[in-house]
């Protein structure tokens, strides 16, 4: 092969890639595939993801918001665990920790099982 054959390839090849970019440009402007409207802007969602941290190797801690109330999830490649449900914002992390610190919780350690004598 030449120099002239490959060269055909390339731009038939890029006009291909081109054709197929136009027809699905069109396709979209028509309404087909996944419909424009579906899309809210930024301001309007009612659901985002507010932080995701990984736990390890397999597994992401994600953060919810959903009409202001936020859900706490482990999700790995298996599963799915909802940890906390229905968190809401209430301020910073130094006020929420003042305020269980004003108000403790009676803590029982479960790890040892009593005893009676």
């Amino acid at each position: 092969m030449d120099t002239e054959n490959y060269l055909r390839f390339i731009l038939a090849l890029v006009f291909v890639i081109g054709l197929i970019g136009v027809v699905a440009y069109m396709a979209r402007r028509l309404g087909f595939g996944f419909p424009a409207q579906a899309i809210k802007g930024r301001n309007d969602r009612r659901i985002g993801v507010v932080e995701v941290a990984p736990l390890d190797a397999r597994r992401r801690l994600i953060l919810v918001r959903r009409d202001d109330v936020e859900h706490l999830l482990v999700v790995s490649p298996t599963s799915e665990t909802v940890i906390e449900r229905g968190i809401r914002d209430g301020g910073s992390f130094a006020e929420v920790l003042a305020d269980t610190a004003a108000t403790p919780d009676e803590v029982t350690d479960t790890s040892k099982p009593e005893t009676s004598s």
